[in-house]
């Protein structure tokens, strides 16, 4: 059986864009958030969150490029053409 991938919920709150893995885990702090139910709210893994926070994940390509974009780490996808 195929796994699909899990779909955001585009309404859950995300971080403003940009951010760097510091800035948005002060933003975290500062609001009083858990990254858990960020995760939660977002239909996403947590770990995804975390491995970007730490810098262990460039949120390049699926799950984790979903959860860069809800830390602010990566634009919306409408919001980088320009043209």
């Amino acid at each position: 059986m195929k796994k699909t991938a899990p779909v955001p919920d585009r309404r859950a709150p995300c971080i403003p864009y940009p951010q760097t893995p510091e800035t948005a885990q002060a933003y975290i702090r500062a609001h009083g958030l858990c990254i858990t139910e960020l995760a939660r709210a977002r239909n996403l893994p947590r770990m995804a969150f975390v491995d970007l926070l730490r810098g262990r994940s460039k949120g390049r390509r699926g799950v984790a490029h979903l959860a860069a974009i809800a830390l602010g780490l990566k634009p919306e996808p409408s919001e980088r053409r320009s043209s």
